[in-house]
């Protein structure tokens, strides 16, 4: 499955699919380290006993080790072990919980946040975690435009960068232009070591881009650290990144064990899917997620007595998957097409969504939302009936309206005289359900005379073509996130990663977007997302956020396509294992996982 966007966690740039959210919940301690996290029952989650191994799966070997350096799911994986944020989700309510922070309060004006951090808190080489390192962290990493993977965006308002100052050792205050309402959901963001990366820095001497640099794939392990569960322990490229337990995780489970339970994490780095679910009944991976399609097989063997569990549920977080044309195509003529909404609207009578769900995913995913998934209760707006059907005759007569018609009797529409309608759909080969989906919507495209040309490349590679414009047709995905704060930079036109349209894209200072070369529709929703940050009452946020999605269902920057479920496997040997699709930095589940 192709999620969640692997970024920095309020830069929803990247995907990652690690789907091991152990439902546990800290309980909000007054003061100390360690802090105690607590078993929530509903989700079958228990204390456990330390010691053993667990083994996953990365679709392909990690360009960085530096978080912030790569733009890169297969990182943010091995990143969710590594490093910790200053506040964390709830993994039962999705709520924000301290972390790395124990406390904070808000100004009675909305615009300062003073955040007490945990005390006794140690990087993983017994260095001490203070105010210094969250300050150096988005001062000079996050807030650095020439980080690949920074966030300098959401932290600049009105021009000016948010202000970050240590108060004292154990105190951060940050002071924001205008009271934002969402501002805690943007502090997840992982924390880096100053006293490791100070060299990097400008802090340090060194250029912006340098941060880049850090922490090559050939870094010592031990130059890697963190304040995560675990530390790196070795990484060989195209084979295996191995973590171990680092002595000086600062959580202890109900029963004050000191976590994590395991003593080594392995992620075998494995690209094609099928070679995975080898792997896995091989006894050589410990937990996978899989697609629909691989359901049934995997279900028969479990309930035939295989020692593993498959686990299916409803996905909040996860990445439908959709299609997109380039609106500044390289073919002028195509970016016209592109660009008209009848020719979305036609292509999307053109798309079988139900045919797509049935035979891909064999019935395990639903009608996906535009932009918000539906189980998210507090932000979806139902636009299912914006969907419309499968109709290839409406589809062509459409078209036809459009005056693409087939002139030369070839049997493709024209789009002028002697130049066809014609385009490619990149998708990532190595991906279990894309190129099946590739191949319905080439054959449907066929029957209305619209020719469709497979361009297949690697998964990993999607973000990086869709953000080059080096693509007509693009099949990718976007994780959800239970605020859609959480996925402005996608969403809002001139965002870092609409990509569709990428002539909006901020041309002067960096910041501000092209408005000038919106479309009506556009200038609405980019409106709404201003608005919509800086507006504390929650009724007034939804009503935005429903508006935005009707916006974004009648106008189709891009074309939904499904929802799938929640669908991963987990041997035996464990213990608390709770499937919810798109881990998201701040919960670092593995720790709770035991052998049992």
């Amino acid at each position: 499955m192709e999620d969640r966007m692997r970024t920095p966690p309020t830069h929803p740039a990247r995907l990652v699919t690690l789907t091991l959210l152990l439902g546990l919940s800290a309980a909000l301690t007054a003061s100390a380290a360690p802090k105690k996290v607590s078993g929530y029952t509903s989700l079958g989650v228990t204390t456990g006993k330390s010691g053993g191994n667990l083994t996953l799966v990365l679709g392909d070997s990690p360009q960085s080790l530096n978080y912030y350096g790569a733009i890169d799911n297969n990182l943010g994986l091995v990143s969710q072990q590594l490093f910790d944020g200053l506040v964390e989700f709830n993994y039962a309510t999705y709520k924000l919980e301290p972390a790395l922070a124990e406390s904070w309060t808000v100004s009675p004006d909305g615009k300062t946040y003073t955040f007490k951090l945990r005390q006794g808190v140690k990087w993983s080489d017994g260095e001490p975690f203070t105010a210094d390192d969250v300050v150096f962290t988005y001062e000079q990493i996050i807030e650095n435009p020439e980080a690949r993977a920074g966030d300098a965006a959401t932290f600049t308002q009105d021009g000016k960068k948010v202000n970050f100052e240590a108060v004292d050792k154990n105190t951060v205050k940050v002071t924001l232009q205008k009271p934002t309402p969402a501002f805690l959901l943007q502090m997840r963001n992982f924390i880096m070591p100053k006293h490791k990366l100070l060299k990097y820095s400008v802090q340090g001497g060194a250029r912006s881009a340098d941060i880049n640099n850090a922490w090559p794939t050939n870094v010592a392990p031990a130059e890697v650290v963190g304040t995560g569960p675990f530390k790196l322990a070795s990484y060989t490229a195209g084979q295996k990144v191995s973590l171990t337990r680092n002595a000086n995780y600062w959580k202890v489970d109900a029963r004050g064990t000191k976590l994590p339970y395991l003593d080594t994490l392995d992620f075998l780095i494995i690209r094609d899917p099928q070679a995975q679910v080898a792997q896995f009944l091989a006894g050589n991976v410990d937990q996978l997620n899989i697609s629909g399609a691989q359901f049934p097989d995997l279900k028969q063997k479990e309930v035939s007595g295989a020692p593993f569990r498959v686990v299916r549920s409803t996905a909040l977080f996860g990445s439908p998957p959709f299609v997109a044309f380039n609106f500044d195509a390289k073919d002028p003529a195509l970016a016209k097409v592109f660009s008209d909404l009848r020719f979305r609207n036609a292509m999307q009578s053109a798309l079988n969504r139900q045919r797509m769900i049935d035979t891909v995913y064999n019935g395990l995913a639903g009608l996906p939302g535009h932009g918000v998934a539906p189980a998210n209760k507090d932000f979806y707006a139902n636009t299912k009936s914006s969907l419309g059907t499968f109709d290839l005759g409406a589809a062509a007569a459409a078209l036809d309206a459009m005056g693409l018609k087939d002139t030369d009797g070839d049997g493709v529409r024209n789009i002028a005289k002697g130049k066809n309608l014609e385009f490619d759909l990149t998708y990532g080969t190595d991906s279990s359900v894309y190129p099946a989906i590739a191949t319905i919507i080439q054959n449907d495209f066929k029957q209305i005379g619209v020719k469709v040309n497979l361009q297949g490349i690697l998964a990993k590679n999607l973000l990086s073509t869709g953000l080059s414009g080096n693509y007509e047709m693009i099949l990718h995905a976007f994780g959800d996130q239970p605020d859609p704060e959480l996925r402005r930079p996608i969403w809002e036109p001139g965002g870092a990663l609409y990509y569709w349209h990428r002539s909006l894209q901020p041309a002067t200072d960096g910041q501000t977007p092209n408005v000038a070369r919106m479309f009506p529709w556009e200038k609405e929703i980019y409106t709404i997302f201003e608005t919509a940050a800086v507006t504390p009452d929650r009724a007034k946020r939804k009503a935005l956020y429903t508006r935005w999605q009707l916006l974004f269902a009648h106008n189709l920057p891009v074309i939904p396509l499904l929802k799938p479920e929640n669908i991963g496997m987990i041997s035996n040997k464990y213990g608390n294992y709770v499937y919810n699709l798109g881990v998201i930095p701040g919960y670092n589940p593995v720790p709770l996982i035991y052998q049992k």
